[in-house]
């Protein structure tokens, strides 16, 4: 009873912390890729943007998976269940077409150096 009572007052607030985690994280990335966006318009030095876009965008993903898989001790009903199921399912699937896309360019990277 105690330990449901203190799971039930400490989780949001731990949920709410990882979820701000994995948004700062892809806010972050996202600026920073746009740095390296304008940086590689106005140089002659080319980094490559996607590649690391798409990591913190994995990264950022993941966390918010953990704050969602974190909601489903939280659940009381079926219908909330299902919904966070789904959630997490669409999730998952962005995560796994980024990791996708990550691998095609890192393919197409290599494949530019052998050139």
């Amino acid at each position: 009873m105690f330990l449901e009572h203190l799971i039930e007052q400490i989780l949001p607030t731990l949920i709410a912390a990882i979820d701000l985690i994995g948004i700062l994280v892809v806010v972050v990335t996202v600026v920073r890729a746009f740095g390296a966006y304008l940086h590689n318009l106005f140089s002659r030095e080319q980094y490559d943007i996607k590649l690391r876009l798409a990591d913190g965008l994995a990264t950022g993903l993941e966390f918010k998976m953990a704050a969602e898989i974190l909601k489903t001790v939280l659940v009381r009903e079926l219908n909330e269940l299902f919904i966070l199921g789904a959630v997490i399912l669409l999730r998952a699937l962005l995560s796994l077409l980024i990791h996708w896309e990550m691998k095609g360019e890192s393919a197409a990277a290599h494949r530019e150096q052998k050139l």
